[in-house]
């Protein structure tokens, strides 16, 4: 008898899974359509037709509002769209807030990240997909939850005091968890800037950052032309003073291996800036005067001085490319650089078209430093305040060789 118990009590677990499997999933899953407007404590979204494959040349927007009082708070449970490294072809967008809102996150492929928590009590979520469609989309689940509840499972959000923390989830009693994707919005008053400090800082390390990091940008939202820095690694980046009254931090980890974190601090202070940031201001300011070059700025001899290592802090950005467009315009000479490497890029406006990325800077003289159309260069110079790369007689320009990236790669990872 007991072995014919053990067989029934087996049968049983076997047809109780089969139906509970039966109520929980085939029965309820809704019929998913291209976006809509939800609102309540819970409920799910998905893209059109899944768990079919999602049609091509779409757009569909959700509207999520959770009650008020609440956060909203979004877990992708199944996520399979067109995989690329920067999700330009097929994602999905989510954004606190129903208008204009900061995005929390962009995601393809098929990354699950961690809970996506809103800085109130609306969210909205935009699917997008192009010609070419590979996927059966993804399935999420909104719900509710209080804002002094959220717990180490979520973090970001909107900070307003005069001075405050953020920290990854876990902190400090043990690694960050995998799959997270937390926002912090800083804002001060409007006429206060922003002063931010890295105390500890521990993230998975990467020559390109491109698994887990921590990315700091001017103003609301997820911007790259206003992307002051993405770090990780285990050095803690050099103070960061906002240009307004808006930072915004991002974090993100991967599905792989996590670190120990980090923990930030932040204060507010008045516009009137310290020195080195009013000696980059005045620099700006005395170049931007110089783009109609003066005869004597470029009457200097033209030669480069110093190396690599002893122009790289000192200069805004620093990249690798080939020169594909090169104009002259009243004396400088306006080029386009197809980007090969990017190892310091500060403000710099990069442009994406496909799987290319391009710059655009100014040679001010443009005979010093010399470039030329389909030439491969080390180019370091200043910014201009549209984001442009701007070149002076003194910038420090070399051509390319492959026998460099070995010393930009160390660079790279060097504090200043």
């Amino acid at each position: 008898m007991k072995g014919g118990g053990g067989t029934l009590t087996l049968h049983f677990l076997m047809y109780f899974f089969i139906f509970f499997f039966f109520l929980s999933f085939v029965i309820p899953r809704p019929a998913f359509t291209c976006g809509g407007i939800l609102s309540g404590e819970s409920g799910f979204i998905g893209s059109e037709g899944f768990p079919g494959v999602y049609p091509p040349n779409s757009k569909c927007t959700w509207k999520i509002t959770v009650p008020e009082g609440k956060v909203a708070v979004l877990s992708f449970r199944y996520i399979d769209l067109e995989s690329d490294n920067l999700c330009r072809y097929d994602f999905v967008d989510v954004y606190n807030g129903h208008t204009n809102g900061q995005r929390l996150g962009r995601f393809c492929g098929t990354f699950k990240p961690g809970a996506l928590v809103a800085n109130g009590n609306k969210m909205l979520v935009q699917m997008i997909s192009d010609a070419n469609t590979a996927g059966n989309g993804f399935i999420a689940m909104f719900s509710a939850a209080e804002p002094h509840e959220r717990g180490d499972q979520y973090c970001g959000g909107r900070l307003d005091k005069p001075s405050g923390s953020f920290k990854t989830p876990n902190w400090p009693d043990r690694d960050y968890p995998a799959g997270v994707t937390c926002s912090w919005h800083i804002v001060a008053p409007k006429n206060q800037v922003i002063e931010l400090k890295f105390e500890k800082f521990d993230v998975e390390r990467d020559n390109y950052c491109r698994y887990d990091f921590v990315a700091v940008f001017n103003g609301g939202e997820i911007n790259d032309a206003k992307r002051i820095g993405k770090y990780c690694g285990d050095s803690p980046p050099a103070p960061i003073i906002s240009e307004r009254n808006e930072l915004l931090i991002q974090f993100l980890s991967d599905l792989s291996l996590t670190a120990d974190g980090f923990i930030g601090h932040y204060k507010f202070r008045p516009k009137k800036l310290p020195t080195t940031t009013a000696l980059a201001t005045t620099m700006s300011a005395s170049a931007t005067a110089t783009l109609k070059p003066t005869v004597a700025l470029c009457q200097q001899k033209c030669r480069r001085n110093g190396t690599l290592e002893s122009n790289y802090c000192s200069s805004n950005f620093v990249i690798t490319g080939t020169v594909i467009t090169a104009v002259t315009r009243s004396g400088s000479l306006h080029a386009t650089i197809s980007i090969i490497n990017v190892y310091k890029e500060g403000n710099l406006a990069i442009q994406q078209a496909g799987k290319n990325l391009s710059a655009k800077v100014i040679v001010v003289c443009k005979q010093c430093p010399l470039i030329r159309r389909g030439l491969n260069y080390i180019i370091m110079g200043q910014l201009e305040e549209d984001g442009r790369g701007r070149v002076l007689p003194n910038s420090f320009v070399m051509s390319f060789k492959t026998k460099n990236q070995k010393i930009l790669n160390t660079l790279k990872n060097k504090q200043c």
